[in-house]
This record gives C-alpha cells, sequence and structure tokens, in this order.
C-alpha cells in the first residue's frame, strides 16, 4: 500500500525506508544503470531499485520491484544477495516542494544475472536513460552515484 504525500513525509522524516536494489548484469558482465530523474541522487547514474511495502512479502516486493523497474518480473530465487546497505542522503523526493527531510535507506541488495540473448524494457520513470556500464568504467565514473559503486 502507498502512503498519500503527507504520510509518506512524515515517515522519511521518521524512519529509515527499507529497499531493494538490483545489480543487473549481461551475458557479457556489464551493469545496467539508469540516469536518475527523482530525489534523492537525482542526475546520477544507479542502478533499478524500489522500497518494500508494508505488509509486502520480500518475494512479493521483488517481483513488483523487477517489474517495475525492469519491464518484466523476476524471481527473488534467481538472484543473489550482495548484503545490507545503508544509503544517507541529504536530500529527498520531498526536496523540490522547499527544505524536506533528508532520506535514510537500509538496502537488501541483490545481482540479478541475464541469460545470453535476455532483454529488458525498463520504464522512464524514475530513470529517463538506461546504460549498460563495464565494472571499470562505473567504479570511477563521478557521475555513478557513490551507493552504486559501493556495491562493487
Amino acid at each position: 500500500m502507498w502512503l498519500d504525500l503527507p504520510t509518506f513525509n512524515t515517515v522519511v522524516a521518521s524512519t529509515p525506508l527499507v529497499a531493494i536494489d538490483l545489480v543487473v548484469r549481461n551475458a557479457r558482465g556489464e551493469v545496467l544503470l539508469g540516469l536518475r530523474v527523482n530525489r534523492p541522487a537525482y542526475g546520477f547514474w544507479f542502478v533499478p531499485g524500489g522500497r518494500i511495502q508494508k505488509n509486502e512479502h520480500l518475494d512479493n516486493a521483488f517481483r513488483r520491484i523487477t517489474r517495475d523497474e525492469l519491464g518484466q518480473p523476476f524471481e527473488r530465487a534467481e538472484a543473489r544477495l550482495l548484503g545490507v546497505y545503508e544509503h544517507f542522503y541529504d536530500d529527498s523526493v520531498f526536496a523540490n516542494a522547499g527544505a524536506g527531510p533528508n532520506t535514510h535507506y537500509v538496502v537488501l541488495g541483490y545481482c540479478l544475472d541475464l541469460a545470453e540473448g535476455q532483454t529488458l524494457q525498463p520504464p522512464t520513470e524514475q530513470h529517463q536513460h538506461y546504460r549498460w556500464w563495464s565494472e571499470d568504467e562505473l567504479r570511477i565514473s563521478p557521475r555513478v552515484h557513490e551507493h552504486t559503486r559501493a556495491y562493487f
């Protein structure tokens, strides 16, 4: 269940958010990143991902997030847990409306390896462009957000 904006603003200001981030690799070992269009991390290249909803089981959240972020659902059993990460941001989705709260995420990072020839059709709601990056390139690019680089 998604919260109305005033309630969500209170949640962001008061508690950490729990999310799943997706390190998606193609058969060549390249990683899919999207150019963020929303805060936090606006204007940076970032891995796809999303928040887990209240009372949503992890398997259901993984299916929904992969469908929403990659254009098709995947099962959590198809991925490998990389670990638990903390992301702290000085801004939030509410920064465009004036002085909003900062944001704290607790993130479950997963690696999802695509099969040879498998393609994705990711939507452009959270990321305006997508591109495949080599690990070497994304590790040194200042345009790739530090929280994404931490997965490598």
